[in-house]
């Protein structure tokens, strides 16, 4: 026999366990920042990446492989990025008021440099901006850290291509990559570590790549 008792138990317990369905729907919902570009004729003419609050990173790029050349190409990876550029990318999203206003800064006679667009979702928000020259600081150090990491993945997609497929052009590929970090540092160079490593293994390729892509490597304190 049923009692009533046993009846407010049952609901009771019914009540938790949609509670904690609840709570952990919301846990899985990652909050995410998410940057595009799209911009004919640069290389690549399209790429967008989405940053989530874990770090898990997705990034998707298409468009020409080299500028001289007509063969296309499409790109996707998953990644990981660092504690330090996550909680960079939010508190920017933070400052920018998660892109729920207009970013461009409408200035008259201002070269083109690519459709951009921020958005951010979170559980409660939901919200996205195109421009092309933010109007405000934040926006406009949000954009070059993204920029920045696609530099990155993409030296690493094009390292990776060259050692599969044309060796010899490693070493110039990764001499401007010294180059540009002697100025500034890559950012998030860890995407890539399994690339370099690969080179510096490779006995195919020529001791002087496989000497830039180990400089490289060091700057992670790698081997």
């Amino acid at each position: 026999m049923i009692t009533g008792a046993m009846v407010r138990i049952l609901q009771l317990s019914c009540l938790v366990m949609l509670a904690s369905i609840f709570t952990y729907s919301q846990a899985q919902e990652q909050a995410s920042v998410t940057f595009a570009l799209d911009f004919p004729g640069s290389v690549p003419e399209h790429y967008s990446i989405r940053v989530q609050s874990d770090g898990k990173a997705h990034y998707e790029s298409s468009g020409k492989f080299f500028p001289d050349s007509e063969e296309r190409d499409s790109f996707a990876l998953e990644c990981n990025v660092s504690s330090a550029t996550r909680q960079k990318i939010f508190d920017l999203a933070a400052k920018a008021g998660y892109f729920q206003k207009d970013l461009d800064s409408h200035r008259k006679n201002m070269a083109f440099t690519g459709k951009k667009t921020l958005a951010y979702k979170d559980a409660q928000r939901s919200a996205e901006s195109t421009y092309n020259f933010p109007s405000d600081p934040a926006v406009q150090e949000l954009t070059d850290v993204f920029q920045n990491l696609s530099a990155t993945l993409e030296l690493g997609h094009r390292l990776d291509y060259d050692r599969r497929y044309q060796k010899l052009a490693l070493d110039e590929e990764l001499k401007r990559a010294e180059e540009m970090a002697r100025t500034t540092p890559l950012v998030e160079l860890q995407a890539i570590v399994s690339v370099l490593q690969q080179i510096i293994d490779d006995p195919g390729v020529i001791n002087v790549s496989r000497a830039r892509a180990q400089r490289l490597l060091q700057q992670l304190g790698g081997r």
